[in-house]
């Protein structure tokens, strides 16, 4: 069955970086766009970034361009989010996702504090 194991959340100061992965298995993960996404309290879930399956298209939302990359390694099953300049706004919990044969699937989810 598909699995997303997500680490590397916590708390950072404003203007620190954190990188955050996700480990997939049960599919054949280069076959497949990746994405990224959070969800502040009290607000909607946001697409954050998503990567095409062989990594050479990537977008990104408005909020983090220019901050956050988003990159895969498709020999380990792996997508990342390299997020730099952390501001308090990007304080959310992050999710890795997959759609794979008609639903979505996601992983635990990480918190991510942006705090001084």
């Amino acid at each position: 069955q598909v699995q997303l194991v997500e680490s590397g959340g916590g708390l950072v100061q404003p203007g620190g970086s954190l990188k955050l992965s996700c480990a997939a298995s049960g599919f054949t993960f280069g076959l497949y766009y990746m994405r990224w996404y959070r969800q502040a309290l009290g607000k909607e879930r946001e697409l954050v970034a998503s990567i095409s399956n062989d990594g050479t298209n990537m977008n990104y939302a408005d909020s983090v361009k220019g901050r956050f990359t988003i990159s895969r390694d498709n020999a380990r099953s792996t997508v990342y989010l390299q997020m730099d300049t952390l501001q308090p706004e990007d304080t959310a919990v992050y999710l890795c996702s997959v759609f794979y044969r008609a639903r979505a699937y996601w992983c635990q989810g990480t918190h991510v504090t942006v705090s001084s």
